[in-house]
């Protein structure tokens, strides 16, 4: 199953490239939208390692290899759907796998995946989709970050919270919806403080690491 995982794996990431990529060139989705796109449909990766891996060493390949392959999209423009460009802020594709790769070592192997997929997914859909919304409608400004949106923040906040209790209630916790509710307080104002696309790591692995402790009481 472990091996199989990672087939599935690599396939699933390329295509959801790949039809970023397709949706893009047919002008479906332009700009930050084909980047969010992938944002939001690599985040389910996380489920398909939950099914496949009882191994952290195996969990851990795919996102190690794509720390690599999207450290040279990012210098080299290959997977154009994802990228913005070159300066420090457009690292976040990076940081993505990075993210993946820390929570696959400790989350497989320390504690249980639930701990991993409660930051994959808050940050995968919460930030994916605050970006996609304050974009859009984001014309009001958060006062000390001007890069930031009120809606975006208040989007990140509900999506978040409504990702988290799906994964509290798949875990079988108890406190679902304060949990939900710290979880996602936390990690909309991270996300807001992260500069230059830090959030794809600060915000998981906060996440994560709250969880990680409301499940010690």
């Amino acid at each position: 199953m472990n091996l199989l995982g990672i087939l599935v794996s690599v396939v699933f990431i390329f295509l959801i490239i790949g039809l970023s990529s397709f949706l893009t060139k047919k002008k479906i989705l332009t700009g930050e939208s084909s980047r969010k796109f992938i944002h939001i449909g690599v985040s389910n990766w996380w489920i398909i390692a939950m099914i496949f891996y009882d191994n952290f060493i195996y969990a851990s390949i795919v996102p190690a290899l794509f720390i690599i392959i999207n450290y040279a999209s990012y210098k080299k423009n290959i997977f154009k759907s994802m990228e913005r460009g070159k300066g420090k802020e457009d690292l976040g594709t990076v940081y993505y796998a990075i993210s993946l790769f820390i929570l696959a070592i400790i989350t497989f192997n320390f504690t249980t995946p639930y701990i991993g997929a409660m930051g994959i997914l808050v940050m995968g859909y919460g930030d994916g989709f605050a970006a996609l919304v304050g974009e859009k409608y984001g014309k009001m400004k958060v006062l000390f970050n001007k890069n930031k949106s009120l809606v975006g923040t208040f989007t990140m906040f509900f999506v978040s919270f409504f990702v988290a209790v799906l994964v509290s209630y798949f875990a079988g916790d108890s406190r679902i919806f304060i949990n939900a509710l710290i979880i996602a307080l936390v990690s909309a104002l991270i996300e807001l403080i992260s500069p230059y696309g830090t959030d794809n790591l600060t915000v998981p692995l906060s996440a994560s690491f709250i969880y990680y402790l409301m499940t010690l009481y």
